[in-house]
């Protein structure tokens, strides 16, 4: 393979058999200490360690290598009132007519409706964007897999929220348009996935839910 002059040495650092067994072990018993959480207290977490969770969710893959992302991070309290409101309001015509009777039975278990006070309580609401194209002073660049990239990118993002030992909600008030406009967004964006972070209530629970097991998850060939 022929490489240009823009080309770098790999940085990498090669474990042993026995720290990659532990190493993986410990980081799959964070993931799976993960879960969804919805009552959140008012602890302030500092602006500091949002910013390097959102850098890491930054490095990860992307088509052509594009990053076509945007996370915006909200901790003022007028712009969480007003995206609270919002999303009620989205959330009220789901859970009163969108909402299929199986999708309705299958939420029972989390025992949720369209009240989301946690929308103003958590210190933190990053809301993840996906730009459908990059916007240049040329004119329109096209961006590649777009939807694939910021899923990764989320995914990434969720693990450093975890890793700094907070919580938080994948939470989806579709249609999500109403979040461009409450924060102003080029056309290019629109909104992927909005995510409250902070630390847990005291006293919080969560439904006893299981993951699946890998027998179900993985074929080996």
């Amino acid at each position: 393979m022929q490489h240009s002059e823009s080309f770098i040495p790999l940085e990498h650092k090669e474990l042993s058999k026995e720290q990659s067994e532990a190493a993986t072990s410990d980081f799959y018993k964070l993931c799976d200490s993960r879960r969804s959480v919805r009552t959140f207290s008012e602890k302030e977490v500092p602006q500091h360690i949002i910013e390097t969770i959102i850098k890491t969710a930054g490095t990860a893959p992307s088509g052509a290598h594009k990053q076509p992302w945007h996370f915006c991070a909200v901790q003022s309290a007028e712009i969480k009132s007003k995206i609270r409101k919002a999303a009620e309001k989205e959330e009220y015509e789901n859970y009163h007519g969108r909402m299929s009777d199986a999708w309705l039975e299958d939420l029972k278990k989390f025992g949720t409706n369209h009240i989301k006070p946690f929308l103003e309580i958590a210190p933190w609401l990053i809301i993840v964007f996906k730009e459908m194209y990059e916007q240049t002073e040329e004119g329109k660049s096209t961006n590649y897999y777009v939807n694939e990239s910021v899923g990764i990118a989320t995914g990434m993002l969720l693990n450093a929220i975890t890793c700094a030992g907070l919580v938080s909600l994948t939470h989806t008030p579709s249609p999500m348009n109403f979040l461009a406009d409450v924060l102003n967004r080029p056309k290019n964006e629109r909104a992927y996935l909005l995510i409250p972070v902070g630390y847990p209530e005291k006293n919080t629970v969560v439904p006893d839910i299981k993951r699946k097991d890998l027998s179900e998850i993985m074929t080996l060939y």
